[in-house]
């Protein structure tokens, strides 16, 4: 191919890559972790070190980011331009990486896979490790590659001293640098590190199974003025060659292993004792799921690729040993061992859910490898001339270029689908920040948004992480919810993570039980902001004993007297059933002007869906409060209706008197 047209399309490729990942890299909202990074990058390096020391990521990524914090600013573009830029040198290590071992058009087919693959661009706009780790494993694998490529040359006696102090300076001390980099950078960077030494042994072992070309004239033997002999045959050379090979990448890694030294009883500690965080998955599900995040992105499911059962083919053609791009064997397995590697730790280890996928992202520059070998060999094909290899090759481009549009379909949902887009806490905040009042207080639960949410709200409310800690002291976290309860007038309450920090709901269920909920929850992605107003002297409930359907009684209800525009008018629904429930009912609470016309409402399962009516004892009286938030009404005299509906069927309300509401 043209070298012109190569830099060319080489650069069109690392533009492209450039526009993909900065596009719209400030419209989403920073989220939970983002903002934890930010915080960090706030500290000194020695305050990063010690933070970090308490968490399962370690300091290299926020000491880079405090570093860049200094240079960008605080903009959510700023703090992200980071990852961005370091997708995009991926991109170009991606390249480097396939045309050095498999030749130039499997390098460009590669970078394209990487560069329009939203599983890259996804983390390559988020300010975290994650699109650190993906450069420094393509980096890393050059290196790698390189040390390889100069190894594996014939070792003349003459050059071996010259040779052994260049390989030094070129090829053992930027793999060492890299690899060292990469292991402060993420704990997952270690399968990498395991993939490049099943690489070499590989590389030795088809060095020593594939024959050597004769020595070009000349370069055999040496002349009789230097008095010396023949060198020893090719096989006597190929013992040195690969000897050299194997202690140039010991030496590199015991450098590498000698810089994280300071850092790693941390790690072990981090590693070994941090809860796994696996989820149970068959293994050909686990499978499936990988194959699509690593062929098309994250968005995988949703554009539904019907190039999908293709791509094993591709890959099958990739391992053809043949072509153009030096065909040897450890050259063809380089890509292969890495995503084999890589992946098989990732499931031995127990590490699957879809939350730790980004740990896979060395795989995805793997597999694009991979398919970029394949790319190689039907260019090769091509370029042989033969009209049946030229058909042939011509139909499987087609093919490729239909993955690679199948890729690139990803892209559109990415930046609008909602489904990947992160909380949005600047939004959340800046409601809060508007419809804050004296006496109002915040409650974040779990605590490790707070650093997001600060990032935002400049407001003076006070906020409160809570469960303290990692949790886990239920009365602790209860007495202080109360104590929250007891200083403020409203609560605004937060809720994200509450699953891991606050198993037993602790925060909400309080909240439900001694406050009024006021309207209903709002989402900003998997973000729930819900809002509680304290009780405001209700009169003693008045008896009812309605019946709805055949076994829940209402016992008795009381409700708050006259309510202004904007004030939240108090419901409290005591409820009891006289048999097990086997469904999941909500209940419905409405405000009707004159007309019947609805004016407001509220819809929630009881207790805030702390007491579910599937959970209720037959007998035991369930206390439910609602807060009906009330918008701009016209004055004066309006019908409050409540009633039951099947939560997988809101048509279908439960019965009570001749209706279906009280």
């Amino acid at each position: 191919m043209n070298r012109k047209l190569v830099t060319v399309l080489v650069l069109a490729v690392i533009l492209f890559a450039a526009c993909l990942r900065f596009h719209n890299l400030e419209t989403q909202s920073l989220w939970n972790d983002e903002g934890n990074a930010y915080v960090q990058a706030t500290r000194s390096l020695a305050d990063i070190a010690a933070n970090a020391a308490r968490d399962i990521h370690p300091p290299g990524y926020y000491w880079l980011l405090a570093i860049w914090r200094g240079l960008a600013g605080d903009g959510e573009f700023a703090l992200r331009a980071l990852s961005a830029l370091a997708g995009v040198l991926t991109v170009a290590f991606t390249y480097a990486l396939g045309r050095r071992l498999l030749g130039v058009f499997a390098g460009l087919t590669a970078a394209l896979f990487v560069a329009l693959n939203t599983f890259q661009v996804y983390y390559a706009q988020e300010a975290r490790m994650y699109a650190l780790l993906a450069l420094w494993s393509a980096a890393g694998l050059w290196a790698l590659a390189r040390l390889l490529s100069q190894q594996s040359l014939v070792f003349r006696r003459q050059s071996l001293v010259l040779k052994t102090r260049y390989s030094i300076l070129s090829t053992i001390l930027p793999l060492a640098l890299v690899n060292a980099v990469g292991l402060y950078t993420h704990y997952a960077y270690p399968f990498v590190m395991v993939a490049q030494g099943v690489i070499v042994l590989v590389w030795v072992a088809s060095a020593a199974l594939t024959p050597r070309p004769p020595l070009p004239q000349g370069e055999g033997e040496m002349s009789a003025r230097q008095g010396t002999s023949k060198p020893p045959s090719d096989t006597g050379n190929r013992q040195p060659a690969t000897g050299n090979l194997l202690i140039a990448f010991i030496l590199a890694n015991l450098l590498a292993l000698a810089l994280f030294l300071p850092w790693l009883p941390t790690a072990w500690a981090q590693v070994t004792g941090w809860p796994s965080t696996g989820e149970a998955t068959e293994t050909g599900a686990a499978l499936q799921t990988i194959l699509g995040w690593l062929a098309y992105g994250i968005t995988f499911e949703a554009t539904g690729p019907a190039t999908l059962p293709y791509v094993p083919i591709f890959l099958a053609v990739g391992l053809v040993p043949f072509g153009a791009a030096r065909p040897r064997w450890g050259r063809i397995l380089f890509p292969v061992i890495t995503l084999v590697v890589v992946v098989g730790l990732f499931l031995a280890l127990g590490l699957f859910r879809e939350a730790n996928l980004k740990f896979l992202l060395p795989a995805q520059i793997a597999f694009a490898l991979w398919m970029g070998r394949a790319a190689g060999v039907m260019w090769w094909a091509a370029r042989v001339g033969a009209r049946p290899s030229m058909l042939l090759s011509a139909a499987v481009a087609a093919s490729l270029g239909v993955i690679l549009v199948d890729v690139g379909r990803g892209l559109a949902p990415l930046y609008d689908d909602s489904a990947f887009q992160r909380a949005d806490y600047r939004a959340l905040a800046a409601l809060v920040e508007a419809d804050a009042r004296p006496g109002d207080a915040i409650i974040l639960d779990a605590p490790n948004q707070e650093e997001v949410f600060r990032y935002y709200y400049w407001g003076e409310m006070p906020v409160y992480p809570l469960p303290r800690g990692l949790g886990g002291d239920d009365a602790a976290t209860r007495a202080e919810v109360r104590r929250i309860i007891a200083d403020s007038q409203r609560i605004f309450a937060v809720f994200w993570g509450e699953a891991e920090r606050d198993p037993n709901r602790v925060v909400e269920s309080t909240l439900d039980a001694e406050t009024f909920e006021a309207g209903e929850n709002v989402w900003y992605g998997d973000v729930r902001l819900a809002r509680y107003v304290m009780p405001a002297g209700l009169p003693e409930p008045t008896p009812s004993g309605a019946r709805f359907g055949e076994a829940i009684t209402l016992e008795a209800y009381a409700l708050g007297g006259t309510a202004q525009p904007g004030d939240v008018l108090q419901v409290r629904l005591d409820w009891q059933t006289a048999a097990p429930l086997d469904r999941r009912y909500k209940v419905f609470v409405q405000l009707l002007d004159a007309d019947g016309v609805l004016a407001a409402q509220r819809d929630s399962e009881p207790g805030g869906g702390s007491a579910l009516t599937i959970n209720w004892p037959p007998g035991t009286t369930i206390t439910d409060h609602h807060g009906l938030l009330l918008p701009d009404l016209t004055p004066g005299e309006y019908t409050l209706i409540v009633g039951l509906y099947d939560l997988d069927d809101p048509s279908a309300r439960l019965p009570v008197g001749d209706g279906d509401y009280l």
